[in-house]
């Protein structure tokens, strides 16, 4: 499993709006093969600072499958004008883990 992980640093003034369009936008990524789940954290710290987090089987469908498909093109008509400044998308392994 490959966990995206992406700082969102939203317009203050749009954080409302940004989140309601965020709940449609999910339907386009959550329709892409190989998605196996995703989140959206508020940072308790920054107003406008979000922590998404999407969870692929590989790395190949976010970068391929997602990012080519006609889905990121409704996500990115959707999301992206929201941005300031743009994000930075990475990906990671799990090493380690430990749950209770």
């Amino acid at each position: 499993m490959i966990l995206e992980a992406v700082y969102l640093f939203i317009k203050p003034e749009l954080a409302n709006q940004f989140e309601a369009d965020f709940a449609k936008a999910s339907q386009y990524i959550s329709a892409i093969e190989g998605y196996l789940g995703h989140r959206l954290e508020k940072c308790v710290e920054v107003e406008n600072k979000y922590l998404l987090l999407v969870d692929w089987n590989t790395l190949e469908d976010h970068t391929i499958g997602f990012r080519t498909s006609e889905a990121y093109l409704e996500w990115k008509k959707i999301l992206h004008h929201y941005y300031e400044p743009f994000p930075i998308v990475e990906h990671f392994e799990t090493v380690f883990e430990n749950k209770k």
